[in-house]
């Protein structure tokens, strides 16, 4: 049974869909053709104005629904290979050009979590907003000490609308777990449990400042990707103080062209920092749209935003390196017998079927740049075969793929031509040189030394006590077995006993009957 709080929810929806002509896709839907002539008593069948076009509605109505409709619109719009040029253009607005609000608000948040007023904090504050997304809006200031920065503020009231939001998820959940034949497999609960955690970590930008201060320490000296200083007397739990940065957005390719940006070396470089973040550091910022990445000409990143974060278990680390490494080098078999070793597919799956089934997906996407790849339809067909081996979605793993979706949509609009596989290959070929080579296990041994020599004055005493212990544990072994020989004997005597009071039980009674 739906709660009258969802139910509310889900007719709101629908009401905000159709006030932004979204109409025709409610009233074609199964649930709503019995009573699509309902439309005519609508005030808005009637009064609402001409039709914008279908993007502008579409982007409208996801920015009216909230912020967890905002992000599914910023994951979409790192897509334009998957989606129409008109929608995909619209949706790349929902990265920080959602509406703000109020400037006045935005200062009482402030000022009520730094406990002073802006003009004691800031020589100088710019009301009017610099960018404005989803959970946040940021604008533009200067330290006392003459600094640029950012100042980055939550949205009022955003935790009860995500929390609203994500209860009706979890209802939907629960309804494909008791009607959905695909439920157990796609585990909706889970993900929609992970989802939850991810979005409110956003909600605590000292953990966003955290995070950023991390991969910023990670990258330190890095040619490839500059992370910005937080200015942590400034920050808290809903106001965040960052140093500003200066650079072109990523997205905007006409304008990195004419600044001659290194596209190639960009675009490389994007795959680099991915890896790198995933299995070097294991932390890994796991919303980089667009409108989160600056580009510092020719070819260096700027990055911001470090709301969500990725870490994997060192067992999901491992299997997936691994993963990678024999898919780039097309060994389809170690792919199929990885996914089974890892329970990700049943353990009765046949090695052979379901190594066939991944090269008749794969193999034709080898051998040729971005653009010439239908990765809508490679991941059409690679659900397909999931479907067909029960393959069970790892919650764990839904972040790293959304990153690594939107690191391939920023690699198709910088430089198409590029060789994902080929560029990938040789970080992973080093990473495990790194961690399983004779190298490796010889840094292990020196890295564990400290510890293990903490225990060497121990070592004669320890010798001493198992010598002890082995010699105790001799003395009672053969007191237990000269127990055990000694009820043996007592056994035998009983036996022997035993077998002489029947005899002669046996004797009396004959001798009675014979009497008799």
């Amino acid at each position: 049974m739906i709660r009258p709080k969802i139910l509310l929810r889900l007719i709101h929806i629908n009401w905000v869909m159709m006030f932004h002509g979204l109409d025709e896709i409610i009233l074609k839907t199964h649930l709503f053709r019995p009573v699509r002539f309902l439309a005519l008593f609508s005030p808005n069948y009637w009064l609402r104005k001409p039709k914008e076009p279908r993007g502008v509605r579409i982007r409208r109505t996801l920015e009216d629904l909230g912020p967890i409709f905002v992000k599914f619109g910023q994951a979409l719009s790192t897509r334009k290979d998957l989606l129409p040029e008109d929608i995909a253009d619209e949706l790349v607005k929902l990265q920080d050009r959602v509406p703000p609000f109020s400037s006045e608000v935005a200062r009482q948040i402030i000022e009520q979590q730094l406990g002073q007023t802006i003009d004691e904090a800031f020589a100088e504050f710019e009301p009017t907003p610099l960018a404005s997304a989803s959970i946040a809006q940021v604008h533009s200031a200067t330290l006392k000490s003459g600094e640029k920065v950012i100042v980055k503020v939550l949205r009022p009231d955003i935790e009860r609308r995500i929390r609203s939001d994500v209860g009706l998820l979890y209802e939907l959940a629960k309804l494909a777990g008791r009607f959905w034949s695909d439920a157990r497999r796609l585990r909706p609960l889970e993900v929609v449990a992970e989802f939850e955690r991810t979005i409110l970590d956003e909600l605590d930008l000292m953990r966003e400042a955290s995070n950023a201060t991390k991969i910023r320490e990670n990258f330190a000296g890095s040619e490839a990707l500059y992370v910005p200083e937080v200015h942590w007397p400034l920050t808290r739990e809903k106001v965040m103080v960052m140093e500003r940065i200066e650079g072109i957005p990523v997205g905007e390719v006409d304008r990195l062209r004419a600044g001659d940006a290194d596209f190639k070396l960009l675009a490389e470089r994007g795959v680099e920092i991915f890896f790198t973040q995933v299995f070097r550091d294991n932390f890994f910022h796991a919303d980089m749209h667009p409108g989160n990445i600056f580009v510092e000409l020719p070819a260096k990143y700027l990055a911001i935003d470090f709301g969500i974060v990725g870490t994997l278990s060192p067992t999901d680390q491992h299997y997936l390196a691994e993963n990678f490494l024999a898919f780039f080098n097309r060994d389809y078999r170690r792919v199929a017998q990885m996914h089974i070793e890892s329970g990700w597919v049943p353990s009765s799956t046949r090695v052979e079927e379901f190594e066939m089934a991944i090269r008749t997906v794969c193999e034709p996407i080898f051998a040729k740049p971005l653009k010439d790849i239908s990765f809508g339809l490679l991941l059409l067909r690679l659900f397909q075969t999931a479907r067909r081996f029960e393959m069970v979605v790892q919650p764990q793993l839904v972040l790293l793929q959304k990153t690594l979706l939107n690191i391939e949509g920023l690699g198709r609009q910088l430089y198409p031509e590029l060789d994902l596989w080929q560029t990938a290959k040789p970080f992973l070929e080093d990473w495990f040189k790194e961690r399983l080579g004779p190298k490796a296990k010889v840094k292990r041994v020196i890295e564990q030394f400290p510890e293990i020599a903490e225990q060497f004055p121990e070592l004669p005493t320890l010798f001493f006590q198992a010598l002890d212990s082995a010699s105790k544990s001799k003395q009672q072994l053969e007191a237990n077995n000269r127990e055990i020989e000694e009820l043996r004997r007592q056994m035998e005597n009983n036996h022997s006993s035993t077998l002489w009071a029947i005899a002669a039980s046996a004797a009396i009674i004959s001798m009675a009957v014979l009497l008799q």
